[in-house]
């Protein structure tokens, strides 16, 4: 049976700058990755998405609104953040969150909070749009199908927020830095609406999650 790698307090500590993930929590990661941080992060992170899982059928009924403003005034994002209950609402975690969330939205403006919001409409167009391309370059039809299936996943990247890359750390999603968040916190966490204003333009952005039958009879 192999001993248990020792490792430096100073590599957990950094892991814990990295992740937000408890103490604890990241030593067990640095002694499964042998010391390897980037492989210890892989760990936490696949932990996170785990532990957000096995959260998500539970209601999240409290939470707080926040608001960014963004190039001196021109864009501004109000955001519904949920959670299970008004402490972990009122904790730092969340609020950086939230926070990290609303700047995010002003950045890169999503359309929809997730894949589920995406409407039968615009997902049968973007594939019409697709499918019409591939099959212009005389592709066979099964070649063409994948190539609709790879630009629908990278669709539903550039307009589904929780399917976005993070602008400060790109290679989380936000859904994963949600899922972060939810194992550091131990409750479940979900963005509910949101809504994106920029001045001069004619329209505005607002998205709302599907809310179960559960949580609407909660709320």
């Amino acid at each position: 049976m192999s001993e248990t790698p020792k490792i430096d307090a100073k590599l957990v500590k950094e892991l814990r700058e990295k992740s937000g993930a408890p103490m604890g929590d990241c030593l067990k990661a640095l002694q499964e990755a042998k010391g390897d941080m980037d492989e210890a992060h892989v760990v936490l992170r696949k932990r996170g998405m785990a532990s957000a899982a096995k959260k998500a059928a539970r209601s999240t009924n409290e939470g707080a609104v926040g608001t960014y403003i963004h190039a001196g005034g021109k864009i501004g994002v109000l955001i519904e953040l949920n959670c299970e209950s008004d402490f972990v609402a009122r904790t730092d975690d969340f609020q950086e969150l939230l926070k990290d969330i609303a700047m995010h939205i002003a950045a890169v403006d999503p359309r929809y909070v997730g894949k589920d919001e995406v409407t039968e409409a615009d997902l049968a167009r973007e594939k019409d749009i697709f499918r019409s391309q591939a099959a212009a370059t005389g592709k066979p039809a099964p070649v063409v199908e994948k190539i609709v299936e790879g630009k629908i996943s990278k669709f539903y990247e550039e307009v589904c927020l929780l399917e976005q890359p993070f602008i400060k750390e790109a290679s989380l999603t936000i859904g994963q830095l949600i899922a972060q968040k939810i194992a550091k916190l131990g409750e479940n966490i979900s963005v509910r609406r949101f809504a994106r204003f920029k001045i001069g333009e004619p329209n505005y952005t607002v998205a709302s999650a599907k809310v179960s039958t559960q949580e609407e009879a909660a709320a």
